[in-house]
């Protein structure tokens, strides 16, 4: 899970950085809300994205790379077309995802590095990255700490239906990441989410206590 190639991502140092990590629809995003919920900022990869793939000159070269039925009539990217044409098992679809990340991660990290020294400007000291290719990316490496979210493989397959996601997407987005037992196993904490969102709210707040207690006092 090396970054070689990959942008390099620069938080402020005044803060404390938590990178959430976990499988396909393990519930990062339940994580980062309860931390958010406790006061920290969030950096959201998702929302970086859906923003950046409508900044003009992103869009026009994702429309000259895959033509104009990579358009919804509205004239913005269609995400879900896009992701069918980057995540099927394909080789092309290997070589378009590769493409796509190199014309997008980069732009997210200039976008997380502005997010973040306005977080830090409106008075936050906990910044929360929650960014699904965290490792693959080599994000990990700009984070304090790392919290893996666990959830049982069944129950996130559920979770991904209720997307509207069927089994070989789930199959696809889930082969598009790295080792999940390594992913683990260098975490810092672990979050089980195989239980209620008040069972994980309950042991974020555990980790927040733990976390702000201890950077207070360095």
């Amino acid at each position: 899970m090396g970054s070689r190639g990959q942008p390099v991502l620069r938080l402020p140092q005044t803060v404390v950085s938590i990178g959430i990590t976990g499988g396909v629809a393990a519930g990062k995003s339940l994580v980062a809300e309860a931390f958010a919920e406790l006061g920290a900022g969030i950096l959201d990869a998702d929302q970086a994205v859906h923003e950046i793939l409508n900044w003009p000159g992103v869009k026009n070269e994702i429309e000259q790379k895959f033509g104009s039925i990579i358009l919804k009539s509205d004239g913005t990217v269609d995400r879900t077309r896009l992701a069918q044409l980057c995540f099927d098992s394909s080789s092309g679809a290997l070589k378009a995802r590769k493409w796509l990340e190199g014309l997008l991660h980069p732009r997210v990290a200039e976008l997380f590095e502005r997010q973040a020294e306005q977080l830090v400007a409106a008075g936050k000291t906990v910044i929360v990255l929650d960014v699904p290719l965290l490792y693959e990316v080599g994000w990990d490496k700009s984070c304090s700490v790392i919290v893996f979210v666990d959830a049982h493989p069944e129950l996130r397959k559920q979770r991904a239906a209720t997307r509207g996601w069927s089994a070989a997407e789930f199959a696809q987005r889930e082969a598009a990441q790295g080792s999940l037992e390594l992913k683990r196993q260098q975490a810092h904490f672990v979050v089980d989410n195989n239980h209620t969102p008040g069972s994980v709210r309950d042991q974020v707040a555990a980790i927040w206590h733990r976390l702000t207690g201890k950077f207070r006092s360095n």
